[in-house]
Order: C-alpha cells, then structure tokens, then sequence
C-alpha cells in the first residue's frame, strides 16, 4: 500500500460502513456497551462478524478459557438485543497468544477475517473495531498479508505516548501481535487508553438515569457495571470507564466533532512495556482527545431508541 492510500484511509469514513468487531467481552463491561453500540447504530454500521478475543486475568483460567467466556457473552448480549438472527456470525478465537511475530494462531474467527477481508479493497475497506488482545487481528494478517490493503484497524490497545508506560492490558497481553500491527502497513487507529480515551467514566447515578427500567438490555447493562465498579470500590465514590466505546464513537463520528485525531509514524511496542519511535516510520491514525459528554449522548440515545 502507498502512504497515500494509506492515508486516505485512515480519514473519518463517510457513511454507512462495513464492519468487524473483535471483543474480549467477557474480561470486562465496556465490551457490552460497544457491542450494543454497533449493533444498534444501524443507519452508520453494517456489521458482519464479531469475533471473540482471547484474555488471562483474574476472570478466566487462562488465554482460551477467557476467548470462550467471551464468546458465550456475545451470544447472550446478542439475545437480550433480540438479534438471535446473528449468532451465526460470531466466531470464536485464539485460544492463545502469538509465539512469536511470524507465526499466526489459527482460529475460525482469524480464517473468518480473512475470508471477509479479501471481499473488499483498498479503496472501499473492511473496517475492523478491535477492543481486546489484538492476537486473531494479526494472525489473519500473517495468514494474509494481502488483507492489510484491504481493512482498517481501529483498536483500543496501549496508553498514550505521553504516559510513563505502556503497560496496558489489550496490548501488554500479546506484544508480538501489536507489533504485527503496528509494524505491517495496515492502516491503523489507534485509542490510547489511559491520557486519552480514560476521559469516558460514567457513575452509577447517571447510568440508573439513562438505562434503569429502559429496556432488558439497558438494565443488564446498568446491573453489572454496578456490580463491577461496586466489587473494587464498594461504599466509595466511584466512576466507572467505559473505554471500548471510543472505538465506535470515532467510526461514527463523520464529522470529527467528538473524537479528535492526527497522523503521526507508527509506534513500536517494545517487549520491556514502552514505545519506540522511528520517524521514517509509515503513517498511523492516533487519537488524542474525546469529549466525553457527546460520546455518551450519542450511545444513551442508541439504547433509548
């Protein structure tokens, strides 16, 4: 790919757009909120698949475990939406992280990106929201190469150039992958998690406001954030970040108006926790500010249709 085209493509997209949702859903809650947000902004989005991630916390027993978890909650997301109809495009993942930065780990979801992937072009792209480990994204990549003509990836993953470290979760958990990703060409927007798009906290009193009573999926998302932000921070004040969202807010915002971004040369994740920077670099979308306040306008106004 040129560095114009690439270029071109990491621009605002301009209506409605073709898209692939890569989600560690189970690791935590925000996961949910974008789901609903792709799945309910039809007149923007036309998604074709999601894809469950891989993860390894305290919630799985390991890298396969959490893609598993996380492809059963995508199923039951899809349920309490009423969209049954699209089980069949959820595909399950990596249940393990790269080995290293030549060798893909096979999966029906990295098979599936691929397969989706070689339907489109550089000049009409598939568009990839990624909000977890960014492993089955760079594995169709290495099973492909030719795919990263062909997309778009915008992913939640690493925190901002400007932090002490780049010690963040969707990125730290496979660095090989990330370095895959920043290193290819593919075109790439990425939002940095803590400096940038850790301005999206919302409390408990807002979202009983906004989603309480509203609808089945409204409540099971105001109950289980709750839940979570209450099982670290019970009888203390708490704000609760909803960071996965900013993937959909910035394919959604044609205008530019509530996510803000720029062109700079691609970062390298380094295995000791920090970027590198080469100014010969190929170009890369980087985010640097989100308003906070008509990002959630726009999701509560979704789920209150």
């Amino acid at each position: 790919m040129t560095e114009e085209q690439r270029l071109r493509n990491l621009r605002r997209p301009k209506g409605k757009i073709d898209l692939v949702l890569d989600t560690d859903a189970f690791n935590e809650i925000d996961d949910q909120f974008a789901i609903a947000y792709m799945m309910l902004f039809a007149e923007k989005f036309s998604p074709k698949s999601i894809l469950a991630a891989p993860f390894f916390n305290a919630r799985s027993t390991g890298p396969a475990d959490g893609m598993e978890k996380s492809y059963d909650e995508i199923l039951n997301l899809l349920k309490l939406m009423g969209r049954e109809d699209f089980i069949p495009q959820v595909y399950r993942g990596s249940k393990e992280y790269l080995p290293d930065e030549q060798t893909p780990v096979d999966s029906p979801a990295a098979r599936r990106l691929v397969e989706l992937a070689r339907e489109y072009s550089p000049e009409r792209p598939l568009y990839v929201a990624a909000i977890g480990a960014i492993t089955n994204v760079a594995s169709a990549i290495l099973m492909d190469p030719s795919i990263a003509e062909r997309i778009v990836v915008v992913w939640l993953g690493g925190h901002a150039r400007h932090w002490p470290d780049n010690k963040e979760f969707n990125l730290h958990q496979d660095i090989a992958a990330a370095r895959v990703i920043f290193g290819c060409g593919v075109p790439l927007v990425q939002l940095p998690c803590m400096g940038v798009v850790s301005e999206l906290r919302t409390t408990k009193p807002e979202l009983a406001f906004w989603l309480k009573g509203k609808s089945a999926l409204c409540d099971y998302l105001y109950e289980h954030t709750c839940e979570e932000a209450d099982g670290y921070a019970a009888s203390k004040p708490w704000s609760r970040v909803i960071w996965d969202i900013s993937v959909m807010a910035w394919l959604a915002d044609e205008e530019e108006k509530m996510v803000k971004d720029c062109r700079l040369p691609a970062a390298i994740p380094e295995y000791d926790g920090h970027f590198a920077f080469d100014m010969t670099r190929h170009s890369m979308g980087y985010v640097w500010h989100v308003d906070r306040d008509a990002v959630f306008e726009q999701l509560f106004g979704l789920l209150n249709k």
